[in-house]
């Protein structure tokens, strides 16, 4: 199993200092890979309902600060050595997806191949409409579309594609990603439609679990994979070259309220490594944590208690 963890992209730990301190952290103790998220705006008034919480509601408030996602990477990239950076998940259509590749491919450059590009179709229409992405019903197919074009951008020495929404002819692409031929490409949602695109498109399939808005306890998500495995014998692909990557919550040790069932993913390290096993054992590679908080030191001192009492006993 690899671990990752999330990073900080607003609040007081988003900035140059506590970042570089929490990457170097998590690149010393050998964390496989860390991964930040995509708002580039937040609309005033949000109506569009938030997958990840029980009542819908998007929490992270319209006034919160944004680190963009893409560029905080590169920051992180050119301090750290070995842990992967993984945008989670990039929202496709948010961007042209000739910038995007090319913003992509030199972080992979400047990484020296360190890039596993996550990426989503998004959920919040007011965001779409501000900056005038296409359309917000549409946001599958364009995803799927920019998807192509960027393994398009990425391999081919005269890139070439004509589609409903992205064309190009005549170009020179470069630099070329260091890794071939490509960045893996992690494929976030719990969607059908998400894990068609996974099998399809992705090297690898990338959804949320054990928070109480999506569960995804191990039977449901081992049905799940044997869904995307045929999925991806359908499109001629070989299911085992399908990673699963799962980004879950870490909780304190005493987070479940007394009388009430151990969440997932808390307790005690001999609990913890419990419950990874159980996910490994259904088909996860790898298992991202939520670390954040307001105060570095925590946050560091989670990374410390992590590495030292569970990744070092797996």
């Amino acid at each position: 199993m690899q671990f990752g963890f999330y990073l900080p992209s607003s609040g007081p730990t988003a900035r140059p200092e506590p970042l570089a301190a929490i990457a170097r952290k998590g690149d010393e103790l050998g964390f496989y890979c860390m991964v930040a998220g995509d708002h580039i705006l937040v609309p005033r008034e949000v109506n569009s309902p938030y997958p990840y919480t029980a009542d819908g509601r998007f929490h992270g408030g319209a006034a919160v600060e944004y680190m963009e996602q893409l560029t905080l990477l590169t920051y992180l990239a050119g301090i750290t050595s070995n842990i992967r950076l993984v945008p989670s998940v990039m929202i496709v259509p948010y961007r042209n997806p000739l910038l995007a590749a090319k913003i992509l491919a030199t972080m992979d450059v400047l990484s020296q191949g360190r890039l596993t590009v996550g990426v989503g179709v998004g959920w919040m229409e007011e965001e779409f409409e501000a900056l005038d992405a296409p359309p917000f019903a549409e946001r599958g197919a364009v995803t799927n579309e920019y998807l192509l074009a960027f393994k398009e951008l990425w391999t081919s020495d005269n890139p070439t594609f004509e589609g409903k929404y992205c064309r190009f002819s005549d170009i020179h692409f470069l630099p070329k990603p260091v890794q071939e031929p490509h960045p893996p490409i992690w494929v976030g949602g719990q969607s059908r439609a998400a894990m068609r695109r996974a099998a399809r498109l992705g090297d690898g399939w990338h959804p949320v679990g054990a928070i109480p808005a999506a569960p995804l306890e191990p039977e449901e998500l081992a049905q799940n994979i044997s869904e995307l495995h045929r999925y991806a014998e359908e499109a001629d692909r070989d299911p085992g070259e399908l990673e699963v990557s799962m980004k879950a919550p870490l909780y304190d040790v005493n987070s479940s309220p007394s009388g009430v069932t151990r969440r997932r993913f808390s307790g005690e390290p001999e609990q913890m490594l419990q419950d990874i096993q159980t996910y490994q054992d259904a088909g996860v590679g790898c298992i991202i944590f939520d670390i954040r908080g307001e105060d570095l030191n925590r946050s560091l001192e989670r990374l410390d208690w992590f590495a030292e009492e569970v990744m070092s006993q797996g």
